[in-house]
């Protein structure tokens, strides 16, 4: 069951991997691939869509908005190689989601474990705004991903999109999930009919953590409230 769930997941993937549905987020991720920053002169840029990333019997899905230019939109790997996922990272390994709490590039010998991490667009979007229309035609990848991954029991969004993205993509492959879309706020957790647990927090960019918005604190304690509730799932 495993293996089969694995090689669906890839092969997803690789549906990722080459779509180009959208012609402004395919002109800027290739643009960017090609211009690159000093810093990243060397590097030969992914510059593709970014699939999701991690363990395919996870129980804990993480969603954040999008690749990184010079970050995922690099490496290829959601989360790695900018300051955002060194919080994300660091946080998953102190809750032993991870093997190691840095992530620089898919090389690197990090390993999840009972995660799995996906965004609501997979192209690196011009201003890190994906438009409205970008986002819908996006979500048929992640409503994919959460038919595959049915174990999931606790979905972290991260940043509203993230958390508005993950409710709807819930709603569309549960259809007895009629309530109302919830307020995102940070810490908010909503128990959604279909066995779920969502929660919210604050996305971990720089302008929220520069700006103390987000401390580790705060962003520590939604990953103890989703330890807490898969432990309680088993019980």
């Amino acid at each position: 069951m495993s293996a089969g769930r694995t090689r669906s997941i890839r092969t997803l993937n690789r549906r990722i991997e080459r779509c180009e549905l959208c012609p402004r987020l395919v002109h800027w991720r290739r643009r960017i691939s090609r211009e690159k920053v000093k810093r990243f002169a060397d590097w030969t840029y992914w510059g593709k869509p970014v699939p999701g990333f991690g363990d395919p019997r996870a129980r804990l899905l993480i969603i954040g908005l999008a690749p990184a230019a010079h970050g995922a939109n690099r490496t290829g790997r959601m989360f790695t190689g900018d300051r955002s996922g060194d919080w994300l990272y660091r946080a998953l390994h102190r809750y032993g989601f991870a093997n190691q709490e840095t992530s620089l590039e898919r090389e690197d010998g990090l390993e999840l474990n009972d995660c799995f991490i996906t965004a609501a667009c997979r192209c690196a979007p011009p201003q890190n705004k994906p438009s409205a229309q970008e986002l819908r035609t996006c979500r048929r990848f992640l409503r994919d991903e959460l038919r595959l991954l049915s174990d999931v029991r606790v979905i972290i969004g991260l940043g509203r999109i993230g958390f508005d993205t993950a409710f709807e993509a819930a709603s569309s492959v549960h259809p007895a999930l009629n309530v109302a879309r919830p307020a995102f706020g940070h810490g908010v957790h909503v128990r959604v009919p279909c066995g779920m647990h969502l929660l919210g927090s604050y996305h971990p960019s720089q302008q929220n953590t520069f700006t103390g918005r987000l401390t580790e604190k705060m962003f520590n304690a939604v990953f103890t409230k989703a330890v807490h509730l898969l432990k309680s799932d088993r019980s």
